[in-house]
């Protein structure tokens, strides 16, 4: 039922892994099995663009992360992602964000870079699986601990009308272009912390939903124009985190065994209790197959008992 979301899956797959090379449709194909007009078809029937656009847009954000990153030639770089000069690198460059290599180099502005996009999900997984034995899940122990995390700065968009991940994207929010934007400020993350995260908000009572990335408190840089920045002071958080596991497998599980213990949890168990500062909001961390999963909620010392 969901062959092609595997298949073209397998295909983004494959372009990750030869993102510094030409890939060809033929060579994809044939990785594939079927004819590269079929390929092409449900490529662009399952995720909104060609394959070859897809291509060209993660190349060319590639080079953005090394422009960024990196004081290599600008002529090395566009002959490492398969460009025929300099110059045919500048146009496609300039073709993307409006800006040239050099002038992003200096600026490190922030762009929307292409990301990887996702067709094959757990809930496609699950349904492929469903009437078979499949694996059997591994979920683990949900670890439970005390982070200090340091005053810090948000950025990011906080939307009131939505309260989980699910409802924030079909709220309006163009999923492509905040994580783009989001992705090429990813040098700039507060240390010790992942990359993009989730998580909720409180305004007078009313639970929101936020989604962006932790900076350093003395971060100066600049901040795309559609997002907010707000300051975060330090506090202690409980963290609840399961460990790596397999996202297509395990996701539904984990998420579930972690939330039911975030949502049921009593810190005064451990001499805490939960911190409302309307400064502070709660977590969500996902990098499955890297770190796992966990959500965090600040907390204080609960106070001595006479």
């Amino acid at each position: 039922m969901y062959e092609w979301n595997e298949m073209v899956q397998r295909m983004i797959d494959w372009v990750d892994e030869h993102s510094d090379a030409t890939p060809s449709l033929l060579a994809i194909s044939q990785q594939l099995g079927y004819s590269p007009y079929y390929c092409t078809k449900q490529f662009h029937a399952l995720t909104g663009m060609t394959l070859r656009e897809y291509v060209t847009m993660r190349r060319i954000s590639g080079v953005a992360l090394e422009l960024r990153d990196t004081e290599e030639r600008i002529l090395d770089i566009a002959v490492k992602y398969g460009f025929s000069s300099q110059e045919a690198l500048t146009r496609a460059f300039v073709k993307a964000f409006n800006i040239t290599p050099n002038a992003y180099r200096k600026s490190k502005r922030p762009i929307p870079l292409a990301i990887r996009q996702e067709v094959y999900t757990p809930y496609h997984y699950a349904m492929k699986e469903s009437g078979s034995m499949g694996a059997i899940s591994s979920i683990q122990y949900v670890e439970v601990k005390v982070e200090k995390i340091p005053a810090h700065k948000l950025v990011g968009i906080w939307d009131l009308k939505t309260n989980n991940y699910g409802s924030f994207w079909s709220n309006g929010h163009d999923c492509d272009d905040i994580c783009g934007t989001l992705a090429s400020l990813s040098g700039r993350v507060l240390p010790g912390q992942l990359g993009q995260l989730g998580g909720w908000f409180y305004e007078n009572t009313k639970k929101g939903y936020f989604y962006g990335l932790a900076m350093p408190e003395e971060d100066e840089g600049m901040i795309p124009e559609h997002m907010e920045l707000r300051p975060v002071p330090e506090s202690e958080y409980v963290v609840f985190h399961h460990p790596p596991y397999d996202y297509l497998k395990d996701n539904p599980a984990v998420m579930q065994a972690v939330e039911a213990m975030a949502w049921n949890f009593d810190p005064r168990t451990i001499g805490y209790v939960w911190d409302y500062d309307s400064n502070k909001q709660e977590y969500q961390r996902h990098f499955p197959e890297g770190y796992g999963y966990a959500v965090v909620r600040p907390v204080k010392r609960a106070p001595i008992q006479p």
